[in-house]
């Protein structure tokens, strides 16, 4: 999810006669990122931004704290303060001075790639012949970062599962010692991403 306008790509940007007396904002801004808190880290979606805050759409309650941590696709990584938060809707002021271009095109020092959620949740994976204990370091929509003692082999199927986590298929994409990079055989929604990422990290936030 990654797209903003014509007029934004340009450089341009909607004035209302409140916006003029403030910081312009850029509409129709839609992109996935995630909040990084002492809770853990949370899928959202950038709505828009100005020189000085941001507006975020969430898929649960935010985490609690007042300051947190908005991570871009790219890598790039900015200070936010919470100003309210409310039925999934978010806004934030900066802590410091932010170029607003920069963030809009995601240009940086990486490329962009997937969004992944670091965590360290204990799983099992299960093959044709054995179930074995792993450990589940990253999550994407796309797939996961498995850490496992015993060998599996490239594009083997396998079947993984951990707490708040269903039972999920995929296939071995590569091996590093004894790390795998799984592709799962269904990708998640960014909505079922969001919901499962809260759900490994903290229940809580989901309202049960």
């Amino acid at each position: 999810m990654d797209y903003f306008s014509t007029e934004q790509a340009a450089g341009k940007s909607e004035h209302t006669g409140e916006d003029r007396r403030g910081s312009a904002r850029y509409t129709s801004l839609i992109r996935a990122a995630k909040i990084v808190s002492d809770q853990g880290e949370f899928v959202c979606v950038i709505r828009d931004v100005s020189e000085t805050g941001i507006s975020l759409r969430t898929f649960h309650s935010l985490p609690r704290a007042d300051r947190q941590e908005l991570v871009l696709q790219n890598g790039m990584r900015y200070e936010l303060d919470k100003v309210r938060a409310k039925d999934g809707e978010a806004s934030f002021t900066f802590a410091d001075t932010v170029d607003v271009q920069q963030l809009i095109v995601e240009t940086g020092k990486y490329p962009k790639r997937q969004l992944r959620i670091s965590v360290s949740i204990p799983a099992t994976v299960s093959t044709l012949t054995q179930r074995l204990n792993a450990v589940i370091h990253n999550v994407s929509q796309q797939g996961a970062l498995l850490e496992c003692d015993a060998l599996l082999a490239i594009e083997q199927p396998i079947r993984l599962e951990a707490r708040e986590f269903p039972e999920v298929r995929a296939k071995v994409r590569w091996r590093r010692e004894e790390n795998y990079g799984l592709a799962f055989d269904d990708t998640f929604s960014l909505r079922d991403f969001a919901l499962k990422a809260a759900a490994l990290q903290c229940p809580a936030l989901l309202g049960r």
